[in-house]
Formats: C-alpha cells, structure tokens, sequence
C-alpha cells in the first residue's frame, strides 16, 4: 500500500503507512507523520541549519538501528544539503524534509551545537544529567534544581528539558562567539565544582561501569562534532517518549520521562506554548566574559 504526501510543491511517497513503529502502542508510520507534521515548526527551529544525523529503523524501534550521517543517493533534489567532510550533510530546515526523513525511516533526528552558518561556535551549552537507573530520576531533578542555582548565581537563564530517554538535560542560550574550547572550559568549571559539592551524588565518570549509583554529571557531550536530539524528536523507547522542554517548576514538583509521549506532545504545546522558544526563536544571547574571566583569574 502506498500514499502520496504533496507539501508545498512537493511530493513524498509514503509506502506502507500502516507500518507499526512502537509495537507496544500500536503507533504507525502515517500516527507518526501526523505528530511531525503537528511538531515540525519548533522541531525544525532547533534543527535548522545544523547538520543532522538520522537513527533510522526500517523495521520499528524492535528492528535493526542504522546511523545514517551522509545524504542518500536517493534522497529528493529538494532536500537541503551541506558538504562537510568530503560528504554531502542533509539540513533539516523544512517540513517537506522532516516528511520525507520519517518515510525514509528516521524514528530520531540528532543535531550538533553549532550551525553550518558559524561552525565552531556552539549555540548553548548543555549538561546532561544522566541516572544511574530508571528509578533515580528524583536525583535527577535534585541535581537540576541545584544546577539552575548556580547557573543563576553566573548570570545565565536555563532551560530544562527531558533527553526523551532517562536523563535530563539543561539548556543554556548563549552569544555564538566562543569556541568549543572556551565553553568546554566553563562547562568543566561547573562540573568540578558539583563533583566537589556532591561527591555522594554525582560522578564525571563515562565509563557506566565505573558510575555505581551515582548521576552523571555529562559535561563533555558539549564537543564539535557530537550531537543531541532535537528538540520534540520521538526516541526508539517503548513508550514513544520525547526530547520534552519542561519548566523549571515542574522540575521541582517531579515528573518523570515517560510523561512525555508523541501521543500527548501536541496538547502540551497548545497548553504551554513552546517552552523551547528560549534557546531557539526567541534565543537570548547571554554573554560567558565574565565567567571566562572569573576562571582564567582562579586557575
């Protein structure tokens, strides 16, 4: 069975759109369609310009995961496209795009930090808050509220919001005029100083093996070349969770991941507006001068 998608012009075949995605839920290819569709001006306002990388599953999240960096040889003309590395790259920066992305197989869209318009300049810096188990997410929110304390004492706003996996991650808009280097400096700065405060707690450990029952505490992700889910990405996860923005009151009355679903998303950004808008259309660029100085003067 096959249907025809026409978006501006242009047209995507859709095969097999009863495909079940997330045989748990019962969610097909054409159920996740419509939820791109409804998400795909705030998915597409973090995406934009920013190399993508694609988990496509051919065959639903219980099937083989490929990761797909590089335009296929099939791909539209009209699919926007980058060359980086000796490699064409694709940008998602329509919907036609995302579509077509989707129809392809791609269940999670990742981005970088920095935009092919300024490479090297990260947009935000990111920790990502990482439980050692499905059952520590109440560490999680602990170690968020402490970190949005400090954030504050710097001068910077944050925004939180779930990996659409276990972990939540903490968003914070910057100026695009430091390199990876200069926020890698921060962003080890305030690690330290948790792993100094919460030795019980936290671990900087990447290795899983070595983490125990402690958070981690991911400030390295934050790296040319290293990628995040875009924001109100689905994740190949039983339940069909998303890369949800929260709010920081929510983060401390609790919640958990699994809150978040392609199934209710849509309702949530009628209710709430795009709690993302912060880092992306309505992005504030803060200023890292005086925490840069502030540390080159303690080291």
């Amino acid at each position: 069975m096959e249907e025809e998608l026409v978006m501006r012009g242009k047209r995507i075949p859709i095969t097999n759109p009863e495909q079940i995605i997330w045989p748990d839920l019962g969610i097909t290819k054409l159920d996740y369609l419509i939820y791109l569709a409804e998400v795909a001006p705030y998915l597409i306002s973090h995406s934009k310009d920013r190399l993508l990388m694609m988990w496509v599953y051919p065959h639903g999240i219980a099937g083989k995961r490929i990761e797909k960096r590089s335009l296929p040889a099939r791909a539209p003309l009209w699919v926007p496209s980058s060359f980086y590395k000796e490699k064409q790259r694709i940008l998602l920066n329509d919907t036609s795009t995302l579509i077509w992305a989707a129809e392809y197989g791609t269940v999670e869209f990742h981005v970088p930090f920095d935009s092919v318009r300024k490479e090297n300049y990260p947009l935000e810096l990111v920790f990502d808050l990482d439980p050692p188990d499905d059952e520590s997410f109440g560490l999680v929110l602990e170690v968020a509220c402490e970190l949005k304390r400090v954030l504050e004492s710097l001068g910077l706003q944050a925004v939180p919001r779930t990996s659409g996996s276990t972990g939540l991650q903490i968003f914070v808009p910057i100026a695009p005029i430091y390199t990876f280097e200069q926020t890698r400096t921060i962003n080890t700065f305030i690690a330290n100083y948790f792993l100094e405060k919460m030795p019980d707690k936290i671990t900087l450990e990447r290795v899983v093996a070595k983490r125990g029952k402690k958070l981690y505490f991911d400030y390295l992700q934050l790296w040319k070349g290293r990628t995040m889910p875009a924001v109100y990405s689905a994740r190949a996860k039983p339940k069909a969770t998303v890369a949800a923005p929260v709010t920081w009151e929510e983060v401390q009355t609790g919640f958990m991941p699994t809150d978040f679903t392609i199934l209710n998303i849509k309702q949530r950004i009628s209710d709430k507006g795009d709690l993302f808008s912060a880092i992306t259309l309505e992005k504030e660029n803060q200023s890292l001068d005086e925490i840069l100085s502030f540390i080159q003067k303690a080291l």
